[in-house]
Formats: C-alpha cells, structure tokens, sequence
C-alpha cells in the first residue's frame, strides 16, 4: 500500500501564510474604522451602509487593474505604490459619473504568498482607499501554484460608490462652449506599459542602472477624488473624463453627446519629462496620443463663469487648465494643432 500523504502545502498552496496575510489586512484595514459597526475583513461577503444624506441613491460600480506596470514593480522589486495605482484606476472612474467612493476590494492571485511583497501592495491599497475617502472591506488572495512563473502576481481592484439621482453627471448638461480643461497627470499612471516594456527591451535599457526611469515608470497614479467630489458639490462642472487607455480622445468621445464635439487645441497641453522620453525613443505623436495620458490625467468640462472659482480646489501642481472648448460637430473630438514635446 502506498502510505505517501498528499496535502494542500505540497502542491504549493500554504493556508497557513495565507491566514497571516488575512490577520494582517484586517489590522490595517481596522485601524480607521472608528465607530463603524462591520467588521468585514474575514467574513464571506463585506456590509457596509449607504450614507443617509443622499437623496434617491444611485449605486456605481467600477473595476480594473494596473495591467503590466506589475512587471516594473517586480524588475524593481518595488511594491509599496501599485496598490495605490489599482485604487486609483477604479476610483478616479467612479467619480466621472458623480459618485463618491465607499468601498474598495482587491482581488489578488500569485505563484506563492510572499508576505513582505503582498503587505506592501496593501498598504499601498490601503494608502489610495485614504485619499479616496473610502473604505478597504475586503477582497481575495489566490495562491496558485502552476498557473502563474516564480514570483509572478496579478491584481485587481473593485470599487463602489454613490450618487444623489440629482447629481449624476449626465451628458446632457455638457453645452456648446463650455471650456474644457486639462487637470495634470503624475505620470504615465497605469497604461502604456506593454509598449514602454517593449521599448525598452529593443533598446537594451535596463531600468535598475536609469535613476530617470527608475523614478518615473513606478510613480503612483493620481487620485482625483477629493478634488472632483468637491466641484461637484460646489456645482462647477458639468462633465469629466477619466484619461486613461486609448488616451485623450477615445476617453473625451465618451462623454461628449451627439451634434456636439470636444474641440482640442494639442499646443495647450503641458507635458513632463516621461513623455518627451517616450517620444524622443522613437514613438509618432499618432502613438503617443492613442497609448499615453501624454500629460492630462483628467478632463474637466465646465462653464466659462466658474473657470476662476475652480483653482482654490487643487494643489499648484495639479492645477486645471484650458485646453479647449465644446462646439457644434458631427465629430466628438477635434484635435488641433500639435504637443510641443520639447517644452
């Protein structure tokens, strides 16, 4: 008879590491909790409450991940700002329809549970769902030996917010000329990875030794929460955009409503030193515009009256500017002109 035992830990599932890991989510998790009455870290399913001083709430949902960024971090092996890029892709979504985020939920599968990189990413969660104004209530760690190479991982985030019925932004309030105004982005936050990856091994550049791109490819996506969320309950937009994949343009489109078109000026647009790299590397303004944020972050549209009162909201570093106007046109987007990538 074959008296060898099989068990969970030999083929490379370790519940063990996996219920320190949780443990430690549901201390950092409680620390703001405050006077909260759930406890949701552990459970099977998070509860949590809607706020009351919303009238007929709407609940908004949103998810993403911060695509292949993850390999950057691996190569650095650097983890402590990711978790702060995945908040921010589902969050700074959220808000474009009015809502306010209330909760958030990761999701992440690995070869093997290395708790010193997996405390990391949650604190870095942790640190984006505090700027967000919103709570970590939970999510799910798969350990999945076969699946993923030797110190391989992928994450994903889901958030949830709320919006009064009388405060979702419609495309309806969007005008013929209204400005449209460019909010700043930190950096390339989490798209364009796959073709920067692959830049930069047909050049043969290795990150560890380019204090530049050792810097820039891992700075965290900007969360624009606090100062959306303030616009919008001071009443001083009509509509904005995430800029995100597909860039400015396939970002703006989505929001523009038919007969009417975001007519841009490119010249306008302040780029950083990240883009003007990327550019000058050997990628066509064509690809920069359709892969990159390329500098604009986030899109604001609004009333030329409000234009003034807006900038007490945001930092000098984050500052919104003009970029353009709405007009009439069967094209949603209009782009004029050309970036000036030496700026």
């Amino acid at each position: 008879m074959n008296k060898k035992k099989f068990t969970y830990k030999k083929s490379g599932v370790n519940i063990k590491a996996a219920d320190k890991f949780v443990d430690f989510i549901s201390k950092v998790s409680s620390k703001k909790r405050g006077k909260k009455k759930f406890s949701n870290i552990g459970g099977f399913g998070s509860i949590t409450n809607i706020p009351n001083n919303i009238k007929k709430p709407k609940i908004v949902a949103s998810t993403d991940g911060v695509g292949t960024k993850i390999e950057i971090a691996n190569i650095l092996n650097k983890f402590d700002t990711i978790g702060i890029d995945l908040v921010a892709m589902s969050v700074n979504d959220l808000i474009v329809q009015g809502a306010k985020p209330l909760i958030f939920l990761d999701y992440i599968s690995t070869n093997k549970i290395n708790l010193k990189k997996l405390k990391a990413i949650i604190k870095g969660i942790r640190k984006g769902c505090d700027q967000s104004e919103c709570e970590l209530v939970g999510g799910e760690t798969a350990e999945m030996p076969g699946t993923y190479e030797k110190g391989k991982f992928d994450i994903a985030g889901f958030a949830v917010g709320v919006v009064g019925n009388n405060k979702i932004l419609k495309k309806n309030k969007i005008k013929k000329n209204n400005l449209i105004l460019a909010i700043p982005s930190s950096g390339l936050h989490s798209n364009g990875y796959s073709l920067v990856r692959y830049l930069l091994k047909q050049k043969n550049i290795n990150i560890k030794k380019n204090k530049f791109l050792k810097s820039e490819l891992l700075k965290p996506t900007k969360i624009y929460v606090k100062e959306i969320m303030n616009l919008i309950n001071n009443k001083l937009i009509n509509g904005c955009a995430n800029i995100t994949g597909g860039g400015l343009s396939d970002n703006i489109k989505r929001i523009i409503p038919d007969k009417l078109s975001a007519n841009i000026n490119l010249g306008q647009i302040k780029t950083s030193k990240i883009f003007n790299w990327l550019k000058n590397n050997g990628i066509s303004d064509k690809e920069m515009l359709k892969t990159f944020n390329c500098g604009v972050g986030f899109c604001l549209i609004i009333e030329h009256k409000n234009l003034k009162k807006i900038n007490k909201f945001f930092s000098k570093e984050y500052k919104p500017y003009v970029i353009g106007k709405i007009s009439e046109d069967k094209n949603k987007v209009i782009l004029n002109g050309s970036i000036d990538w030496l700026q």
